[in-house]
């Protein structure tokens, strides 16, 4: 099938992107920038520089703008998603949805009223098998965002290494967040994956923290050979 990814520069879509492109061919990556911080459907931070994940893949890349006002924002989608579907003659929309019934099940009504099919690798994955192949693949992935205890601002930044996962795995025991950060725990951002034939190299970037909630905001980025 001919797809086309639905990219916010997360691990979770960058990684339902190099899955689908196992079976598939990935003709083009859509973004939804929303003004809503808050937004129930869209990830926010960084979304900006999403654009770089495409590039350095070398993938078409469509980004819609929303207002992010619930349910409203999904029109906006809609919109994106037509237009995918007639500049890129696209068959199969890919998702990075894990658990979130109300996100997926907006996307999938979406799919039915443009004909498309909705395909989403990571759906009920096992989290620590998917986080691990996170790490073995080569994904590059840091912390954009934080939401929650136990989250202190060294998270800000950080990268998803093995340490950061046992860290993850300890805080999941004790104050039962989801490892994937899929109740809104934490936000990634990829500046490395296996489809790219280039790295993201963050060069200059700005935070913010207060009780448990903190923003990584990348303020100037590029691409580097790899």
């Amino acid at each position: 099938m001919r797809c086309g990814v639905l990219l916010s520069g997360g691990k979770d879509s960058v990684y339902a992107w190099w899955k689908a492109m196992q079976d598939h061919e990935i003709s083009c990556c859509i973004s939804l920038l929303s003004l809503n911080k808050e937004s129930y459907m869209f990830h926010t931070p960084n979304m900006r520089w999403a654009y770089l994940q495409a590039e350095a893949a070398h993938i078409p890349f469509i980004l819609h703008h929303t207002a992010g006002i619930k349910e409203e924002e999904l029109r906006d989608l809609s919109s994106a998603i037509h237009h995918a579907k007639h500049q890129y003659q696209i068959t199969c929309i890919v998702t990075g949805a894990i658990l979130s019934e109300y996100q997926a099940s907006r996307i999938h009504k979406i799919c039915d009223e443009h004909g498309l099919v909705m395909q989403s690798p990571l759906w009920n994955i096992d989290q620590e098998i998917y986080m691990q192949d996170l790490l073995t693949q080569g994904f590059s992935v840091i912390v954009s965002g934080v939401a929650s205890e136990p989250f202190d601002e060294t998270w800000l930044g950080r990268d998803l290494d093995r340490k950061a996962l046992q860290d993850l795995k300890t805080f999941q025991k004790k104050y039962h967040i989801t490892l994937t950060g899929e109740g809104g725990e934490y936000e990634s951002f990829v500046c490395d994956a296996p489809q790219f034939s280039q790295r993201i190299v963050i060069e200059a970037s700005e935070q913010e923290y207060k009780n448990y909630r903190g923003l990584f905001r990348i303020t100037h980025a590029r691409l580097e050979k790899k």
